[in-house]
């Protein structure tokens, strides 16, 4: 019982944080793959100030992962729970399921 009531608090935290449209359409972007900053604010018409403070807080959360390439910073889901997760949400709301790039989830391994 121990275990089922830590995995249910992981899973809290998890549906908590994706718990906010802005979010939620930043990790909808992600379940397709690795994207940058500008790619996100392009995509997802998201103010800047509130498309970096949400950044953040998918970040504090664990649920994005970062790697700098020159001067941009590139965006990643972090876990394979917050893949499994967008899946089924695409499936139920969006009718096709997302795939991560592999270059993603290999980033994703290390």
């Amino acid at each position: 019982m121990a275990q089922l009531r830590t995995s249910a608090g992981r899973a809290c935290a998890l549906l908590k944080a994706m718990a906010n449209e802005d979010r939620l359409l930043l990790l909808c972007q992600l379940a397709e793959g690795e994207r940058n900053v500008s790619e996100l604010q392009q995509n997802t018409d998201i103010a800047q100030p509130t498309l970096s403070q949400q950044l953040g807080v998918l970040r504090d959360e664990g649920l994005v992962d970062t790697r700098r390439d020159g001067k941009y910073i590139y965006y990643r889901l972090a876990k394979d729970e917050v893949l499994a997760v967008m899946q089924a949400l695409y499936a139920s709301f969006c009718g096709s399921v997302p795939r991560a790039s592999a270059s993603s989830r290999q980033s994703r391994a290390k």
